[in-house]
């Protein structure tokens, strides 16, 4: 089997005529927690839906684990938790995972051991006997978790899975999450909470209606511009006109008894001493120097915004 366990050629998902999903291409590499980024309605739940089988695309392929989807065997070692769910509500919880075993053709030797170490996994082992319509929201999700987890999946796609938790819940899943993937598993992570992402995704990719924007190692992402923090005194408009080869932008943050503190961008992370240097070329007194760390919130932002001023949208 190859390095990608999911891959996705030009995958189009089209809604009497509005766009789901549109020529989406990327591979996924095997063990990596994988988040898939998007402003609300730009199309993530349906490319995984389409990527499910469950629905069909309108063009494009693309397969799971080397089959080709839609298929049975392309889900044959899938776990899925949906962003909107519905269980029975008169079930308990231990009984809704042993329904799902059953669909799942989880053999019954040992099932009651590994439903009970399921409910413990995600925090639910004490509230396994009672009925799911007593559970909270954030309840139902930890149960919709552990019925993804049923069968020992390879690779899991979660759809929101921390949405309706509170703080402790979310980083308990984000726990699990890591573990998953020190076990091997690949997880597809479809989530709007750019924080959650950052702290346990290796790739990302980011779409915008319906479209591919760019995807890859999210820290990679960020080298896209670099923005330094610097407090300085004695500084004039003719400084930053001598250094406007240097300096792409610049924004002043504070000032106080003579210093000012400023924002600014340059091209890349190897022109710092170069402005420290223009600095004390001038006879400015420096302060402080600070450059400013990118988080995948600012990544987001500049590759949607760069996005949305591209010359050749499609505006059909």
């Amino acid at each position: 089997m190859g390095d990608y366990v999911i891959e996705a050629d030009r995958l189009t998902k089209w809604y009497d005529g509005n766009v789901g999903c549109r020529d989406i291409s990327l591979k996924v590499p095997r063990g990596v927690v994988f988040g898939f980024l998007g402003p609300n309605g730009a199309g993530k739940s349906t490319f995984v839906r389409t990527l499910l089988g469950l629905i069909r695309p309108t063009s494009g392929t693309g397969s799971i684990l080397g089959q080709p989807i839609p298929s049975v065997f392309s889900r044959d070692k899938v776990g899925y938790l949906p962003e909107l769910f519905r269980y029975p509500d008169w079930m308990t919880g231990k009984q809704l995972l042993k329904l799902h075993a059953d669909l799942c053709g989880v053999s019954r030797a040992g099932r009651t051991k590994i439903i009970h170490n399921l409910l413990e996994r995600v925090g639910l082992h004490q509230r396994g006997d009672e009925k799911i319509r007593g559970y909270s929201k954030g309840m139902q999700q930890r149960i919709g978790l552990a019925c993804a987890l049923l069968g020992d999946p390879e690779v899991l796609f979660l759809d929101e899975p921390t949405s309706a938790l509170d703080p402790i819940g979310r980083k308990e899943v984000r726990e699990l999450v890591s573990t998953l993937q020190d076990e091997g598993k690949t997880v597809f992570l479809n989530s709007h909470l750019l924080s959650e992402v950052e702290s346990v995704c290796n790739h990302v990719a980011i779409i915008d209606k319906g479209r591919l924007v760019v995807q890859g190692d999210w820290r990679k992402l960020s080298a896209v511009k670099t923005e330094v923090e610097v407090t300085i005194s004695g500084v004039t408009d003719r400084f930053w006109e001598a250094s406007q080869g240097l300096v792409l932008n610049r924004e002043q943050l504070d000032q106080w008894e003579g210093k000012s503190s400023w924002r600014v961008t340059l091209s890349d992370d190897q022109q710092i001493p170069a402005l420290v240097s223009e600095l004390t070329a001038h006879k400015l007194e420096v302060y402080q120097v600070t450059p400013k760390k990118q988080n995948l919130e600012d990544i987001f932002m500049y590759w949607i915004t760069r996005k949305e001023n591209v010359s050749d949208v499609d505006h059909r």
